[in-house]
């Protein structure tokens, strides 16, 4: 008797790229494959502000397979299959909040695979909007904007509310 073990709430059909430690490709597996096995692929975080310096934050749906419930970027995802960094970020903007029009959206600084970023190389971007936006609720169950001074406090206070990804990615934001 054979058991196929399958990830919750996940689609069957995600394919990331392996990458070894310079981000090239080794091969094609599915993302339960990755994420049991620990192995090196890519995502990108998007940090959308607004014209008063706002950071939006979105808050992670309850059926996710990571981070259930946490607050983090503004919109983050995977690089599927062979897709590139600058097309994953527009394309998790349109998918999770849906964001078709940022401003300036650009690159900001690219993270290694590490414990905290769940083995991904990550690239970080930045954009500004005012939204309001249209948040996929599979993906994305509130959303809100934080003044930055707040969203420091909070973290400092409250740390188990946020991935631990994003205050490792947002630590680093800062730092620059």
């Amino acid at each position: 008797m054979t058991i196929d073990l399958i990830e919750p709430n996940v689609p069957a059909h995600e394919l990331f790229d392996v990458v070894d430690a310079e981000d090239h490709v080794l091969r094609v597996e599915t993302r339960f494959i990755v994420h049991r096995d620990q192995l090196m692929h890519r995502a990108v975080h998007i940090f959308v502000f607004n014209a008063a310096g706002q950071l939006y934050l979105q808050r992670r749906s309850l059926t996710k397979d990571t981070a259930p419930g946490k607050w983090v970027s503004s919109c983050s995802g995977h690089v599927d299959s062979g897709e590139v960094y600058d097309d994953a970020a527009p394309r998790e903007l349109a998918e999770e909040i849906g964001l078709t029009d940022p401003k300036n959206l650009e690159r900001v600084f690219k993270e290694s695979p590490c414990r905290q970023t769940g083995q991904e190389f990550v690239w970080v971007y930045r954009c500004q909007s005012e939204g309001p936006f249209v948040l996929d609720t599979e993906e994305v169950m509130d959303g809100k904007w934080v003044d930055l001074d707040d969203l420091n406090a909070w973290i400092t206070e409250r740390p188990r509310d946020f991935a631990w990804s994003f205050t490792y990615l947002w630590e680093k934001f800062c730092a620059l």
